[in-house]
Parts: structure tokens; sequence; C-alpha cells
């Protein structure tokens, strides 16, 4: 007969034990599943990520309704638990109550609050689910953020939000970022790419006060005077087990719940696991930890012998691109030394630090491949001396010299932990391997090795490759979705070479699993039919993102933002009225300048959009494109117009190529700059396509950027005149949108095709002018004014752009 499990908590802790049990005995247990917050389980791990915008919340979703509801369990999701009664064996929810035979505790942690005078305020907020990180992710460019904490979700939130165009200073009280993971050099190091990134970081900063107006926080002042404006103020400052309902319902509880080996509490029939527990002294925030509990949660419910045992553990994190890794005890000491690596040009640091022959701890930034390596030197108190002038160089030197990188990973013992999140060690996964999981996916799901942050991906892959030979292919590229094998590169391919010139084609021939596509899959696929077919195929608009459908940005409140278009910068006093009589009439609240030389019209209701299209349209203007996947904006200077040290017209050049481009769809979004010397006023070496004017003529770089990742440009080609300027801009545009993965900014595709095929391309006549006819022809008949396509007038709006043709351009 079965027995009743009531789970509160629909945590990473809690669901890793709901897959156990109903792998192990999907018929034992009736389950109901309680969570407060309006859904199911997702990976917490990854709302970095989705802050970023690298991810969306659908990614990293680990169970679904389907899930649920394919074994079975019954969820209570947006309902909180208001009580347990222990002795009428009752959980009391919201809606109603459910008797229990046993009883899962999963409740997590509450972030810590700092109790300073104005905590409460409208715009301070914490970093711990999807809401805050939804609050995070509307608050846009532009705004300001500060970040009190520098520890790991401090840092994430910041990043996050800087990836997003937000003004972010950091907040920390001690010297150096993540003092728990890092030593002060480490330390130093993040702190400098975070600066290169361009959030400000204050150490050593203690806050004295929030300051707000009309309700909402407008300031945070430090106890030096000093005051930070900002929109929105986020605590990353630490956690606390969240103890409320056990405490209420008698068991006992220290800063946790306690629990004993078998994750039992004080009542027999009650179990706990994750952050809100309590084991022999000790509470719990990584996940590798609450995935033990897990494991022995379920089988304490199956009947089985088993006992959690706290590990040492190693930490393995990604801040903002930068990879960090410690272990063991890395402070100084009497009698221990340091072995210290530094390349400063490739921004790596590593320090071991030994006591006699034996190494006590890590600290590593930048490259970490290494470090589950040297954390089972750590664990198992290896006698290093005789690999002590290697050990720095780690597995692949011992010896003296280097060897395969796959021997060093051969050479690994089989209790070598490789996954750190889930406790998997190689011999777990050489057993997988070699019982049929032939692949990573089939490897995640069947060990849960690489299925958490992914940091381990790279040693899992090395283990198929040794275990399987030949037989293994080590791939190349990730699945477009879930709904096909096949990667970006491997679709477009067969989307040319078929020939594939529809979505249902797509569908159809590559075997999608969807008969539809999803949500990741369409849009991709409608850019790459769009590219490549632009004769044949026809644009869906409902394979585009809803910026994209809407023709401008949606903003957190529900209101759009709108961005007319001003030719390299340029403006005049009629467009400037038009803009201050359509924010008068459509009581736009906000109007800002951008960073792209341009107007933004900010909070303009979804039902006015067409009519204040309309009306920039009857003025001349056209669409900034600013939401969309294509030309965002050329900036300039103003050049020999008026500057004494220009050397070419970069305003008439910025107006002609940004006449030429606009309305071209690319991979991701494209920025241009023009700048008229080499000063570079118009910062055009951080753009993905940028011109130098000098005296001999025209310089004109590729692969810049300057969001969550900065990078410089590099030099393409040099032409004399303005005309080839224009034209190779035109060749390299085409070449990207021909060539480059969907969502790949510039840069990444020139890291994977390199810039000398790139200029092999661009510099051969023939090629060049082929690429700019294939421009040209998509140009015809693709670019059209969304807003006049849209307007209610479409004979008036149209009018205005007449002058705007590509002939007319050129």
């Amino acid at each position: 007969m079965k027995q009743n499990l009531v789970v509160i908590g629909a945590g990473m802790a809690s669901g890793r034990v709901l897959e156990h049990l109903t792998e192990a005995a999907p018929d034992a247990f009736d389950i109901t599943l309680f969570n407060a917050e309006p859904r199911g389980n997702y990976n917490r791990i990854m709302l970095s990520p989705v802050l970023s915008g690298e991810k969306t919340y659908d990614e990293i979703v680990t169970h679904d309704d389907a899930w649920y509801a394919e074994r079975g369990i019954t969820c209570r999701f947006g309902e909180r638990v208001l009580e347990i009664d222990r002795e009428a064996k009752v959980v009391v929810g919201e809606n109603g109550h459910v008797p229990y035979d046993k009883l899962i505790l999963g409740t997590g942690s509450n972030p810590f609050m700092i109790p300073l005078p104005g905590h409460d305020l409208d715009g301070v907020i914490a970093y711990r689910d999807l809401e805050d990180t939804e609050r995070m992710m509307g608050l846009g460019a532009g705004h300001k953020c500060v970040v009190i904490g520098g520890g790991l979700l401090g840092l994430e939130a910041a990043a996050g939000m800087a990836a997003r165009g937000v003004d972010v200073t950091v907040v920390h009280i001690m010297g150096h970022l993540m003092e728990r993971q890092l030593d002060e050099a480490a330390g130093y190091l993040l702190k400098k790419s975070l600066e290169d990134k361009g959030i400000t970081i204050r150490l050593q900063a203690n806050s004295k006060e929030i300051l707000g107006e009309d309700g909402r926080v407008k300031a945070l002042l430090l106890e030096d005077g000093t005051e930070l404006p900002c929109d929105l103020l986020v605590m990353a400052v630490g956690i606390r087990p969240n103890v409320a309902l056990g405490q209420a319902a008698g068991l006992a509880v220290g800063k946790g719940v306690h629990v004993d080996d078998q994750m039992v509490t004080s009542d027999a029939d009650v179990l706990a696991v994750g952050e809100c527990v309590e084991h022999q002294g000790a509470i719990f925030g990584l996940v590798a930890p609450l995935y033990d509990q897990a494991k022995v949660a379920a089988q304490t419910l199956l009947g089985e012998e088993a006992a959690f045992v706290q590990k040492s553990l190693s930490t393995k994190l990604k801040v903002t691109g930068c990879d960090l890794f410690s272990a063991g005890d890395f402070a100084e000491g009497e009698g221990r030394e340091d072995i210290v690596f530094r390349d400063p040009a490739r921004g790596v640091y590593k320090r071991l630090v030994l006591d006699g022959s034996k190494l006590i701890g890590a600290v590593m930034y930048g490259d970490t491949a290494d470090g589950n390596w040297f954390f089972g030197l750590i664990k198992d108190g290896t006698d290093i001396e005789e690999m002590r002038e290697t050990l720095i160089f780690g597995p692949a030197y011992q010896g003296g010299a280097a060897v395969d990188p796959l021997s060093a990973v051969a050479a690994l013992p089989r209790d070598a932990e490789i996954c750190g999140c889930n406790g998997i060690c190689k011999g777990t996964i050489v057993d997988a391997i070699s019982g049929g999981a032939t692949d990573l996916g089939a490897v995640k799901a069947t060990t849960k090795a690489s299925a958490s942050c992914g940091t381990c991906t790279g040693l899992v892959e090395q283990l198929l490759q040794v275990t399987l030979g030949d037989a293994f292919q080590m791939p190349t590229a990730q699945p477009v979705c879930g709904c096909t094998d096949l990667s970006h590169e491997d679709v477009r391919r067969l989307i040319k070479t078929k020939p594939l010139q529809s979505q249902e084609a797509v569908w159809q021939e590559l075997g999608w699993s969807t008969r539809n596509g999803c949500h990741v899959c369409r849009p991709a696929i409608n850019f790459y039919l769009l590219a490549d077919w632009p004769l044949e195929y026809q644009d869906d608009p409902q394979s585009r993102f809803i910026n994209e459908r809407k023709h401008a940005n949606i903003q957190k409140d529900g209101t759009f933002s709108v961005v007319p278009r001003m030719w390299g910068g340029i403006t005049t006093p009629d467009e400037l009225r038009a803009i201050a009589d359509a924010a008068d009439k459509y009581d736009v609240p906000t109007v800002k300048v951008t960073g792209g030389q341009r107007i933004d019209l900010l909070g303009v209701k979804g039902e006015d959009l067409p009519s204040i299209w309309s009306d920039l349209n009857r003025a001349g203007m056209v669409s900034g494109h600013a939401y969309s996947k294509g030309l965002r904006t050329v900036k300039t200077c103003v050049g020999t117009d008026h500057c004494r040290f220009g050397t070419q017209d970069s305003t008439g050049l910025g107006i002609k190529l940004e006449k030429v481009l606009w309305g071209s769809w690319t991979p991701h979004k494209l920025k241009l700059a023009v700048s008229g010397c080499p000063r570079n006023c118009a910062e055009a070496t951080c753009k993905d396509i940028g011109v130098v004017c000098v005296d001999s003529g025209y310089q004109i770089s590729i692969g810049g950027a300057a969001g969550m990742d900065v990078k410089e440009t590099e030099l393409l080609i040099q032409v004399p005149t303005e005309a080839e300027a224009i034209e190779v801009v035109m060749a390299v545009t085409q070449l990207y949108r021909e060539g480059a993965k969907y969502l790949d900014r510039m840069y990444k595709w020139m890291a994977k095709v390199g810039l000398d095929w790139i200029k092999e391309q661009i510099e051969d006549p023939e090629t060049r002018q082929a690429l700019v006819a294939r421009f040209e022809l998509s140009q015809s008949i693709y670019r059209k004014d969304p807003w006049a396509e849209h307007a209610q007038d479409r004979a008036e709006t149209y009018a205005p752009l007449a002058d705007l043709t590509l002939e007319a351009a050129e």
C-alpha cells in the first residue's frame, strides 16, 4: 500500500530526492509537492546566465509540468504552507490540508538583509530567486544599481546587470573580493577584470544608510559620507536557513533544522534536506553536499541503509567569464611554503600551499583545468615531494615533460572526483560509459556528472574519449535545442545544401522532434532561411522575439521603448520638435539620450505604438531598430567639418554606412562607429565594425565588444577611398550574416573562422563583389521600415521614406 509523502519546497535538494525515489520505487509513495514560488524546480545555479541574457528561464528548468505529471506528483505551486501538525500528521496549506505518513522539509534559506535604515524601501531586494532576477533584468540600460556584497552572488548579480547596460557599483566590506574562496592576489585579478567590464568596485566600504525618496530607494550612504545613487539596491551578503516551519512544529532547531546521518529530524517521520538543515553543527550552501543529502534521504525513505558524511569541498566557480578555483587551506602560516605561477598576458594565476611534503591548499584564477587533480592530492594527503618541481604545471607535466592530456586523465585513480556539484568520481563515470552511456547526454542522464554547473564537461568528454577510443567522436558544437541533435553549423549547412527553403522543410527533412519547433530554434531557423534564401523564403514575424514583433523594446512595467533613427548621430531642429511633440502627446515619462547618439522615448503604452510610429514617420523618421538582431547604430565624431584634427569626413561616411545598412537582419545586434582620426572619439575600436580615418584613407577593423566581454577590434583592411570603405563594410556584414551562428556577436564568429580567413574573402575582389551583390539583393527585398509597415495610414507614412532607398544611399 502506498504511503503519503508530502514535500515542502521545490528546490534543488528536494527535487533530487524526488528523482531518486521515482527512479528506484515509482509506486512507493503518493507524493504532494508544495512550493511558495509559482513554479517547480529549476537550476538556481544558472540564474546568473539568465540575468546576463546567456540563457532563458526555460533552459534552466529541471522539472517541468510534464515531468511531475508523468510521475503522478500532485503539485501545489504558489501555495504557502501555514502549519505542520505533527500530532495529526497533517500539512496545512493556504488552500487546505494534506495528510502525510512521511514528510520532507526542503524550505531552503532566506537571504540575509542587513538591517540598515531604509532596508525596507521599494527597490531594495535580495538575489535568491527568479523574481529577484526578473526585477534586475527589468532595470534597463542607463539605470544605476548598487550591489552590497563582493561574494559570488553579488558579483554575478553585478556582472549580469552590467551586461545589460546598467551602471553597477559593488560595495564590499572586506579588503578583497570573494575572500572566503580567493587569496588577495586572485581577488585583485578578479577586481581588475570586473573593472575592465565597467563595474565599479569599492572595497573596505561600510554601508551606513539606504536613502529614499517617496518610498523608493535613491542612494546608498557610506560611513565616509559618500552617496552612491541607485535605482535598485541588491543585497547579496549571505543566507540563513529557513527554519520557521520546523521551529513552529516543535522540531529540534539550531542554526538549521537538526538532522542525523540519515537526514531524519527529531521526529522520525520528518526528514529535512538542503540549505535549511544543520548536521553535526554545519550548515550547507554548495550544491554538492545537498545532492549527497538528497540521495541519503531517498534511501532512508525506502528503508535502505545510508549515511550522510560531510566531505572536504573544493570551489570551482565562474564569475563573469573568469574561471576561479579554490580548495583546502590557503592561508599563510608558519612552516608553509607557496608555489606561485603568474602569466599576466594570459590573465592566469596559480598558487599552491605546501605543508612539508603535502599539498594543503590551492587557488587558481584564469586556468582551472587541473583543479580537480589538485583537490584529489589535497583530499588524499598525497606525498608530492617527487613531483614538487613540476607540481604547479599539473598532471600533464609529471615526470618533467609534457604528456598527452588524455594520458593524464587516464592516469587518474577511479576515486578521483570529476563532478564536484554531484560528487561523481571517475570510476562511476567510466562504469556508466562501459554500461552504454556513450555520449555526454547519456553520461549526464546516468550519473548527473556535468548536469549542474557544467564546469566539468571537458573532463567528462575526455573520459569518454579515453574509455571508448576511436568509437567516441568529440562533439564540436551543442545542438540547436532539445528538438534536434544537430548543431547550428550542421543545420545551416543542410539548409544551404539540401536545399531547404521553408521552416516546414527543416522540421520534416531534418527530423525535428517537435512539429513546429520551439521558442529556442524557431528564431534561429527563421534567420538562417531569411539570410540564405532571401528570394524564396518569406519572413515569419511569429518566429521572432517579442521586441522584434512589437518593433519596440518591452520594459519591466509592460510599456515600450521607442527609438527613432538618427543617421550617424546627426539630427535637425524639425526632428527634435517631432520627438518633443510625440513625448508630450503620448505622455512619455522618460526621454533619454542613448550611448549610440540617439534619443530613446521610454514608457510608451502598447496601445499608443501605432500612433506614435505614424507621427514620427510623418516627420521623416524611421525605426532605429533598437530592439533588433540587426544594425543598431553608426556612431560618429564630427570629422573634418568641425574638428581641427579630422582627417576625413567621418560624419558623412557614418551617415552613408547607416543608410546602406539600416534594416539589415544579422545573427546578433550590429554596432558600427567611424572616427575621424586616430584619437578615436567615436570609440570605433570597441564596435563590431569600426572605421578609423587616417590621412591615407580608412582603416577598417572588426570584432570589438564593450559589454560583458570587452574586446578591441582587429585590423581587417585599409582602403584609400570612401566608396571602398562602404563596399568592405557591406561585404563583411554579408559574410557574417551567411556564416555566423544565430546569437553570436561578430567577435565570436571571428574567433571560430579566424581573421585570416575573413581577410582572404574581403581582399579577393571577385568574392567581395559577390558578397556586396548578395547583400544588396537581400536589402532590396527585406528592408522595410516596420513603423511605416504597421502604421494606420500606409500611403501617408511610406512617403517620407522615398529618399532612403539603396540607390539614394549610394
